[in-house]
C-alpha cells in the first residue's frame, strides 16, 4: 500500500522510497537489507494492477484500529514526501480509510498531525 500511494501521482520518487524504507525498519523493526529487497521488487511490479481491497483485506485482519490509524499517518508522511501534493494522492488516502474502516474525522486528524510533523521538522 506504501509503494502505491507513493505511486499514484505517477512516478516514485526517490524521497516517498527513503520514507518507505525508514518507516518500515523504524516502526516495524524490519530488516533494513529485506526492506530495500522488497521496494525494488514492489517497484518493478507497479504496473501490476492489485486492487486496494486486496491488500486492505488483509490488513483488516491483523491491524487494530490504532495500527491502522497509523499506517494512514505513514501514508500521509509519503505522499507528501515529495513536497507536492495531489488530489489523486487524497483520493486515495480517502479510499483506504474507508476500506480500513477509519472514519474520516481519525483520518483528517491523522492528516493536520503529519502536516504538523512535517512543518516542525523543517
Amino acid at each position: 500500500i506504501m509503494m502505491e500511494a507513493a505511486n499514484i501521482d505517477g512516478s516514485v520518487d526517490k524521497e516517498e522510497t527513503d520514507k518507505i524504507s525508514n518507516v518500515l525498519v523504524e516502526n516495524f523493526n524490519e530488516d533494513e537489507v529485506a526492506v530495500n529487497r522488497v521496494i525494488e521488487k514492489c517497484l518493478n511490479e507497479l504496473n501490476d494492477n492489485k486492487s486496494l481491497h486486496f491488500f486492505t483485506s488483509r490488513i483488516n485482519k491483523i491491524f487494530e484500529n490504532e495500527k491502522k490509524i497509523k499506517l494512514i499517518e505513514i501514508l500521509w508522511e509519503i505522499i507528501l514526501a515529495d513536497g507536492k501534493r495531489h488530489n489523486f494522492e487524497s483520493n486515495l488516502i480517502r479510499r483506504l480509510a474507508g476500506l480500513l474502516y477509519v472514519s474520516d474525522y481519525e483520518c483528517g486528524k491523522a492528516k493536520q498531525k503529519t502536516l504538523a510533523k512535517l512543518q516542525s521538522n523543517i
